[in-house]
C-alpha cells in the first residue's frame, strides 16, 4: 500500500459501526435492521458513529467492517433462553456465535469476520448484541416474543454506544434529520 492509500483509509476509519444484520423476509432474522432502524429514528447519532443496515450481504459488507475500529452487530441469535431473550456477546464469544448461534445467514457473517482476520484488519472490538428468535420463517412480521424485546434490545445498543463515550440524545421524531435506514425499512414497521 503506497502512502496515499494508506492516508486515504486512515481518512476513511469509522470509530464506531452499528450494524444491523438479518435478512427481514424471515420473520425475527430481521430484528437487527429493525432495532438499528428504531435507533436512527429515536435518537440524534453522534460524529464518530456510523448506523448501517447490512442485511444478509456477508462479504459486500467487507470494507465497511475494515474501516471501522469498534463494531457493534445486532442479529438474531439462537440460545437455550426463551425467545425474546437479550443476548451480549464480546471479544472471542463473538467468533464462536456467529459460527453456531446466528440465525439462517451465518455462514456470510463467519466468511466477513474470518476475512477481516486474514487482512489483518479486524475491529480494536466487535460486540454482539441481539433477541434469541422464535420463529425464523417467511413472513415479515416479527413473532410478539422478539417485537416485545426490541425495546429492550435498543436500549442495549444505546447503552453500549455510551459505554465506548458517545452521547446518544433521544430525539422527537418530528426533527426532520434526514434517515437513510429508517426511509428503507419503515415499510416493514421498523
Amino acid at each position: 500500500m503506497n502512502d496515499g492509500s494508506l492516508a486515504q483509509s486512515r481518512a476513511k476509519t469509522i470509530d464506531l459501526l452499528v450494524l444491523g444484520l438479518g435478512n427481514v423476509l424471515l420473520g425475527d432474522d430481521g430484528l437487527g435492521a429493525a432495532a438499528v432502524a428504531r435507533v436512527e429514528r429515536d435518537y440524534c447519532v453522534p460524529p464518530g458513529v456510523r448506523l448501517a443496515e447490512g442485511g444478509t450481504l456477508g462479504l459486500s459488507l467487507l470494507d465497511l467492517l475494515t474501516e471501522s475500529r469498534h463494531v457493534i452487530l445486532v442479529d438474531a441469535v439462537r440460545t437455550d433462553e426463551p425467545p425474546g431473550t437479550l443476548v451480549r456477546l464480546d471479544g472471542a464469544d463473538v467468533m464462536d456465535a456467529v459460527r453456531d448461534r446466528l440465525s439462517t445467514h451465518q455462514v456470510g457473517v463467519v466468511d466477513l469476520l474470518d476475512a477481516a482476520r486474514l487482512i489483518d484488519s479486524y475491529p480494536t472490538e466487535v460486540t454482539l448484541l441481539g433477541l434469541v428468535p422464535d420463529s425464523i420463517k417467511l413472513a415479515v412480521a416479527r413473532s410478539s416474543a422478539v417485537e416485545g424485546g426490541l425495546d429492550e434490545l435498543v436500549a442495549a445498543i444505546v447503552r453500549e454506544v455510551q459505554s465506548l463515550g458517545y452521547k446518544m440524545v433521544r430525539e422527537p421524531e418530528s426533527a426532520g434529520r434526514h434517515r437513510p435506514i429508517h426511509d428503507l425499512t419503515r415499510h416493514f414497521g421498523m
